[in-house]
């Protein structure tokens, strides 16, 4: 623990940092964008067409007011533009969009939310990953950044709903660096009603990948938006 940390609650001041998400016109990418440009963050949303990244924060920023900055461009200029960068794409095109960009991402802290996913006909299961899960893979691509787990089981439409103003949820923050874990836990309790629990090393993604499919399930079978709160902590 640093000298200047008195006990895991606290966590640096990350107000002034700002984040890019690349894949950031999926729901889930919009819906981190919004909620990080409410809590008065920049905010770049990336993806392959800027075109389409542009046109997507325009959307994202209707209704935030004045104040909100947030734009959009190519992933490669968004993960230049980023202090904190945020995965959001889909898993098939995971391992290649960060071999394209790990000259940008280098010095940075990734935050991997991807969750390596199947469906059939009865429902969502875990995909095996051979570096064990998506954020290993994104450490085992990325040498030279700071990786770390995170955001895996944010409900996008509770993120989007502009009628929510507090979002019942703990997201669970894995890393192997201390400092970085302890940055995105910062960045995730910027959102109103938020804690970012830390919850192993970056060893440990799998099972939080995973469990999004038992979320997935949850949410189906009683027709919710659920998430996940920690106890006695």
């Amino acid at each position: 623990m640093a000298a200047d940390q008195k006990s895991p609650h606290d966590l640096p001041d990350v107000a002034g940092l700002s984040v890019a998400v690349l894949g950031g016109t999926g729901d889930q990418g919009r819906g981190l964008a919004r909620r990080f440009a409410m809590a008065g963050h920049r905010v770049v949303i990336g993806s392959r067409s800027a075109e389409r990244a542009e046109t997507a924060a325009a959307e994202v920023g209707q209704g935030l007011g004045a104040g909100a900055d947030i734009s959009g461009a190519d992933n490669a200029a968004a993960a230049r533009q980023g202090d904190l960068v945020v995965v959001a794409v889909p898993w098939d095109g995971h391992r290649a969009l960060l071999e394209s960009l790990a000259d940008a991402l280098a010095d940075k802290i990734v935050i991997d939310c991807v969750n390596p996913l199947g469906f059939d006909k009865k429902g969502a299961f875990a995909l095996d990953v051979p570096e064990g899960s998506a954020a290993q893979q994104a450490e085992a691509v990325l040498p030279r950044s700071r990786v770390v787990a995170a955001f895996h089981h944010v409900s996008a439409v509770v993120l989007l709903d502009p009628e929510v103003d507090r979002v019942d949820l703990d997201v669970l923050v894995l890393g192997d660096d201390r400092d970085a874990t302890d940055t995105v836990r910062a960045l995730a309790a910027r959102i109103s009603g938020v804690r970012g629990i830390y919850g192993g090393r970056l060893r440990n993604a799998h099972q939080v990948e995973a469990l999004t499919a038992n979320i997935i399930s949850v949410n189906r079978r009683y027709k919710a938006h659920a998430g996940i709160r920690i106890t006695d902590v």
